[in-house]
């Protein structure tokens, strides 16, 4: 879960708004790049008590999280509820966190799904990864395949890796789509090199297989290792078969290829 947007991205936000309050908000991102939430708390205090949805958000965050204070869900939600009725989308994604997990409020999975809705038409690219998940699976909301995929690719636009994922997992298993193993394999490779577990570990699948791409047994394995390091499960049910099929030196080369940096280059 981010509960605070990634810092280059902010700063863009607010270097676009300027003035005053844009400068306080950005030297509190700078502090919480420097792991000083204190100062940053100092920061955005006042500027939520007056009203900045933004700042309300972020003392939401990390009531929510623990940062720089004690975790108090209780305040978590009265923070972030006044962000979101400001308008601001990542408190609006961050309450819908809330009432999906029932922390400090009753467990509300319809109003959830409003919240998460209204943050994604916001431009949130996690909320709309959510809520892609969310229509996907079909248990909180009715099944739209159609529309999950619609916000996976919103979300993928915005570099959403799980997004990207299950955008291949949409082809892979021909969820309002035809069945497209290449088209599988290249979201699952643009998942991969952004760290995806579960990307990780379809890609190293495909590989195997030759699905939708060209049997790699060295990769295979690599991408799978990748994959169950970064606690994906779904790396499990190819794991026995891809050591099987690699000799020594192969298997050593897909060790080798796991504990590199990510590479960019397709499979």
């Amino acid at each position: 879960m981010r509960w605070l947007d990634r810092l280059a991205a902010r700063r863009r936000d607010l270097s676009a708004n300027g003035g005053t309050v844009g400068a306080r908000l950005a030297a509190a991102l700078d502090a919480v790049e420097r792991n000083d939430y204190a100062a940053a708390l100092a920061i955005w205090g006042p500027l939520a008590q007056a009203g900045i949805a933004r700042a309300q958000s972020n003392i939401g965050a990390c009531f929510a999280e623990g940062l720089g204070v004690e975790r108090d869900a209780s305040l978590a939600l009265k923070w972030l509820t006044l962000a979101a009725e400001g308008g601001d989308a990542v408190g609006q994604r961050n309450l819908a966190a809330l009432y999906f997990r029932g922390e400090g409020v009753a467990q509300d999975y319809a109003r959830a799904a409003e919240l998460y809705r209204q943050s994604a038409e916001a431009g949130d690219g996690p909320a709309m990864d959510m809520l892609s998940w969310m229509l996907l699976e079909g248990e909180v909301m009715p099944s739209d395949p159609a529309e999950a995929r619609r916000w996976a690719l919103a979300a993928a636009e915005r570099g959403v890796a799980a997004a990207m994922t299950r955008l291949g997992m949409i082809y892979h298993n021909a969820l309002g789509v035809g069945r497209d193993p290449a088209a599988a394999a290249i979201w699952w490779q643009k998942a991969a090199v952004l760290g995806d577990a579960d990307g990780q570990a379809m890609l190293g699948a495909a590989c195997f297989l030759g699905a939708g791409v060209p049997r790699d047994g060295v990769k295979a394995l690599g991408w799978l290792l990748r994959g169950r390091a970064g606690g994906s499960r779904l790396a499990d049910p190819f794991m026995v078969q891809a050591h099987a099929a690699l000799a020594p030196g192969e298997i050593a080369a897909a060790e080798r290829f796991a504990a590199a940096p990510l590479p960019g280059a397709a499979p």
